[in-house]
């Protein structure tokens, strides 16, 4: 534990970009360097003995393959999408098919899958790796044997906390609506934050303790 991990997740927190795949890795090598907690919750906390039992040995190693490869690649668009929002934040002017480039031909990574992502943003400008023509359809041929390792994991007690985040995030990033709405209602409820809606422009607050109404919000802190 070097310290970039922690580096990296307190910089996306300050940029605002999600990378949770990122996060719970290093939460992960966190809970592993913590053998009090888990010491203590062993002998407290209940739960299946982490054995997993399928019908095809060979089909399941071919769904963890899946599952690995497309929980690596939701970690490379957001390692990268920081670095490409943090370009923007300090005008730093970087070329993110460049970094792919530069760390194919020296860095401790050196992985294959470097070159394809260099091509891809040299070929257009992408809002994230996962938008990608060749990697949005391989992540759609590995989305279901990437649900099925993470939900029989969860079943059986066995912690992916990786995949389970990175499978996450695919689903968010692809959903119509997410619960930041929610968060708004919930927000202004307590503490008349107030909250956007999707028909009309501008601020919202509703009158929750009086007649429920909602009124023009602009004012409300």
């Amino acid at each position: 534990m070097k310290g970039t991990g922690t580096w990296t997740v307190q910089s996306g927190l300050t940029l605002g970009t999600p990378i949770n795949t990122i996060a719970e890795s290093v939460f992960a090598r966190a809970v592993s360097s913590h053998p009090q907690l888990r010491k203590a919750a062993q002998a407290a906390l209940q739960g299946p003995a982490g054995t997993l039992t399928v019908e095809d040995r060979d089909a399941f190693i071919e769904q963890i393959r899946q599952a690995l490869w497309a929980s690596k690649v939701v970690a490379y668009a957001q390692g990268l999408d920081e670095i490409r929002m943090a370009s923007q934040e300090y005008g730093w002017n970087i070329d993110v098919a460049e970094v792919a480039r530069i760390w194919r031909a020296g860095c401790i990574i050196r992985a294959k899958l470097l070159e394809r992502i260099r091509s891809e943003y040299a070929a257009s400008n992408l809002v994230s790796l996962l938008t990608a023509p060749s990697v949005a359809a391989d992540l759609a041929t590995c989305q279901d044997g990437w649900r099925t390792v993470v939900a029989q994991a969860v079943m059986a007690g066995v912690p992916v906390p990786v995949f389970s985040a990175a499978l996450a995030h695919y689903d968010l990033a692809r959903a119509p609506r997410v619960n930041a709405a929610l968060t708004q209602g919930l927000r202004d409820f307590f503490g008349a934050h107030t909250y956007l809606r999707t028909d009309i422009e501008g601020l919202w607050h509703t009158q929750w303790s009086g007649d429920g109404t909602e009124v023009p919000g602009e004012d409300m802190h």
